[in-house]
């Protein structure tokens, strides 16, 4: 989880990612940060995010990405 969080602090180091639950409902992170992101993932944790994937649910909080990491990982 630190390593995510390194990776998002990377991208827009003002927001509380550990406390922050609307990270894409609440605008914080937009269409560019999270395709920023997603390649910083991929290699970071040896996934592949689909475009299946790519849903807000999936992005809305460090909890939520780092679940769909451990998910992706499990496949």
């Amino acid at each position: 989880m630190e390593q995510l969080l390194n990776i998002l602090k990377e991208i827009n180091p003002s927001i509380d990612y550990e406390t922050e639950t609307r990270l894409i409902d609440g605008g914080l992170l937009d269409s560019f940060s999270i395709l920023s992101l997603i390649p910083e993932l991929e290699d970071a944790f040896c996934i592949e995010i689909t475009p299946m994937d790519m849903v807000p649910v999936n992005f809305n909080s460090a909890k939520a990405i780092w679940s769909m990491i451990n998910r992706l990982q499990e496949d």
